[in-house]
């Protein structure tokens, strides 16, 4: 078998939204830079993603200089979003935590609501230095996430989703395999291991850059959305739950802390350290 290395890089500047793949990122100490420090939040400031609106698969968010993005989606017109004056700032929820983030202008939230049909705002993380702690059950002191759902960054192995999608083929729902690797929104993808080798990561070297494996993924409804289409299946749910039941979650892929910042390429050696 081949060395194991990093197949490919994946940052998505607005949670839920589609990304782009990058030849070469830098690793902040809360994730990769400007990946998911943007978010929509409802009329009662609590955020709103795939699970609940799966046609925010649709939409694209395109990294541009200084933290602005170029909004994309069908049939509707481009818009660009710079970062807004954090003077202003308002607290957010996402998930169990309390977030200070500054809002967009206006005519972002309302390009969203009109390809939503809901009322929503598009809001940028204020300061993710110091204001969104990670789990302290897998966290050291200090160190802090992005609007991402827990942990700076999440890797995924092509040899996994091989065996994940020969599963697949076996089951109820074999014809809505096999499924790529975009269900599963990562940030990292390696390729040259064995399946599953990742269960047992504990550090991990890729080129310069080491982490610390914090835990493995439980995988939600967003899995199941065709991040082409918005149409949602039964897949890899289904399968999951046969057969990747780890600790009561349904699992693929591990989540990840940055030891230390430094630059990711396409390319780069995975060394698995402990």
């Amino acid at each position: 078998m081949a060395s194991p290395v990093l197949a490919s890089l994946h940052v998505f500047p607005v949670k839920a939204a589609q990304g782009h793949a990058p030849d070469q990122a830098f690793v902040e100490p809360w994730g990769i830079s400007g990946d998911r420090r943007w978010m929509l939040v409802d009329d009662s400031a609590k955020v709103v993603t795939q699970r609940q609106h799966a046609r925010l698969a649709l939409t694209r968010a395109e990294p541009l200089p200084g933290g602005a993005v170029r909004l994309s989606a069908p049939d509707r017109a481009p818009l660009t979003v710079t970062v807004p004056d954090p003077v202003h700032r308002t607290s957010v929820q996402i998930w169990g935590d309390k977030v200070e983030a500054v809002p967009a202008d206006e005519a972002a939230g309302d390009w969203f609501s009109a390809f939503l049909g809901i009322e929503v705002r598009l809001v940028h993380l204020a300061d993710p230095a110091v204001n969104r702690p990670i789990d302290p059950d897998y966290a050291h002191r200090g160190e802090t996430v992005s609007f991402a759902d827990g942990f700076p960054l999440l890797v995924t192995s092509l040899a996994s989703l091989d065996a994940l999608n020969a599963l697949i083929a076996q089951g109820d729902h074999a014809q809505e395999g096999p499924l790529p690797m975009n269900r599963f929104r990562p940030n990292l993808v390696v390729t040259g291991t064995e399946a599953w080798a990742e269960d047992h990561w504990s550090r991990i070297a890729v080129g310069e850059v080491t982490f610390r494996v914090a835990k493995k993924c439980g995988r939600c409804a967003v899995t199941t959305t065709d991040q082409h289409t918005a149409v949602r299946g039964r897949e890899p749910l289904r399968t999951l739950a046969r057969h990747r039941r780890i600790d009561g979650k349904l699992v693929f892929g591990q989540n990840l802390v940055p030891e230390h910042p430094g630059t990711l390429r396409v390319g780069d050696p995975l060394t698995v350290l402990g």
